[in-house]
């Protein structure tokens, strides 16, 4: 989009904001957003555990948070393993 002489480069820097902000608005929802021959993004849930403070080596709890998940479709993945 950058390259293109019709755009200037503060409206390509509006687009994209306003499609991530999107992206975020929509995982934040529950949601997951899926660009055809790119990828999927999607949220996961990690539950809580145990794990250990790597400086003391004391135990500790570490709490159940919602991850960003992000898995490349097909196309890429045929585009970045061609020889």
């Amino acid at each position: 989009m950058a390259e293109r002489p019709d755009l200037a480069p503060r409206q390509v820097e509006s687009a994209v904001g306003v499609i991530l902000s999107r992206i975020v608005e929509t995982l934040e929802g529950g949601g997951r957003v899926e660009l055809r021959g790119f990828g999927m993004f999607s949220v996961r849930n990690r539950i809580g555990r145990p794990g250990r403070n790597p400086r003391t080596g004391e135990t500790v709890q570490v709490k159940a948070k919602r991850v960003p998940f992000f898995r490349s479709g097909k196309e890429l993945r045929i585009r970045l393993n061609a020889d």
